[in-house]
């Protein structure tokens, strides 16, 4: 744990102020705190751990400098501490901009946004993603980042798969082999965010503010994120009740909303996109429940999840099929 006196001390010489825990975050510590009136976000790698892969929150802010000129809605990065890893973990401040972060076709309650407004929020996270890909990797000054194929994405999910409970995830060596062999040609290489919903945006009313969360950010097929954005704009892939199942913009009403954005026609081979990002989803959540179950006393709501996984890789069959 982050002993957050210390991290006070730490951020006193900037004039920060009033440091306090944010909700969210999962893979590096989040914090709210207050520089000249006004609020700021402070991210911090986890201590007494190498700053690396997901936690590494240099890079985080590097790819938010490198996209700072574009029009793509980002928090601005305000300062950047490399610590001295392990025991002073790296950390970075970033502007506070406001929105909420309501998952419509996940999050059961709700919060009470009418669908209309919810319905408008994923047509323009539609158009963020586009004009997220629009941004030449060169251009920002990530060309020394090397190209993630869409293939090494499945390699990677299978590594995950590979370490849970195999009765949590039936049959899933079948649907990586399928995902290998048929493989789609690949397109120019973009910036991808890697967990792109509308859980990872920020929005007021009905438009974007900011995109945040940019743990597993990469430089790889743009069609990863879209795949992963069309499946968490399903209302069928969790299947659960909430107030706007019914009432969101269907999957092909997106795909042309994001391909007018970008001036291109309608991208070719999507369904094999969707398909690894349901199986990316239940590697996702079987390790989740993994995890969950070594807890003294686990989440009830996280366990009920073990369900989805197998049918999330069944739609991943349908889908290739």
């Amino acid at each position: 744990m982050l002993d957050l006196a210390v991290l006070a001390d730490r951020l006193a010489p900037l004039g920060i102020g009033d440091v306090r825990p944010l909700a969210g975050g999962a893979s590096s510590l989040t914090y709210t705190g207050v520089r000249d009136g006004e609020r700021v976000v402070v991210k911090v790698a986890p201590p007494g751990v190498e700053p690396v892969r997901h936690r590494d929150v240099l890079r985080q802010a590097r790819l938010l400098r490198a996209l700072s000129t574009s029009s793509v809605p980002l928090p601005k990065v305000l300062h950047e501490d490399a610590g001295a890893p392990v025991d002073v973990p790296p950390l970075f401040v970033m502007s506070f901009l406001e929105g909420s972060s309501l998952e419509p076709l996940f999050d059961l309650e709700g919060d009470g946004t009418d669908a209309d407004v919810v319905s408008d929020r994923l047509r323009d996270a539609a158009r963020v993603l586009a004009q997220l890909h629009a941004v030449n990797p060169a251009d920002a000054g990530l060309a020394d980042e090397p190209v993630v194929t869409a293939t090494e994405e499945v390699e990677r999910w299978s590594a995950t798969l590979r370490t849970v409970d195999a009765a949590l995830v039936p049959r899933w060596e079948s649907v990586a082999e399928r995902l290998r062999a048929s493989a789609p040609r690949p397109m120019p290489p973009a910036i991808v965010h890697g967990d792109f919903r509308l859980g990872n945006l920020l929005a007021v009313e009905r438009h974007i503010t900011a995109v945040i969360d940019w743990e597993i950010w990469s430089v790889s097929d743009p069609r990863v994120d879209l795949g992963w954005f069309l499946l968490n704009a399903d209302a069928d892939t969790y299947g659960r009740a909430t107030p706007y199942v019914g009432c969101t913009p269907s999957g092909s009403e997106l795909v042309a909303t994001y391909a007018g954005e970008r001036g291109q026609g309608v991208p070719v081979g999507l369904s094999w996109f969707v398909a690894l990002a349901a199986f990316k989803s239940a590697a996702t959540w079987a390790l989740i429940v993994k995890h969950n179950r070594r807890r003294e006393e686990p989440d009830p709501a996280l366990e009920a999840v073990a369900a989805d996984v197998p049918r999330l890789l069944q739609r991943a069959e349908q889908l290739l099929s």
